[in-house]
């Protein structure tokens, strides 16, 4: 029984940690993806531009702010 909670728990994680790489990859790939998940889910963007600031990649935010600030005038 012990073991098939365990085994459910780790199968869990690994669809939690295999959907969250799709996402990133999912951000990093697309600028109109982005201003989606801008809309709908502001702070998972923002978790985003943290981690690639942290990573040492900076000017996706002030790229995407940019863009869409020009797209609207």
């Amino acid at each position: 029984m012990a073991l098939r909670v365990v085994k459910g728990l780790l199968l869990l994680e690994t669809a939690g940690l295999l959907g969250a790489i799709l996402l990133y990859r999912a951000m990093d790939r697309s600028q109109d993806f982005r201003y989606t998940m801008q809309k709908r889910f502001p702070s998972i963007l923002e978790v985003y531009y943290k981690s690639n600031e942290w990573s040492g990649i900076h000017g996706i935010r002030e790229n995407d702010q940019m863009t869409w600030l020009s797209s609207k005038n």
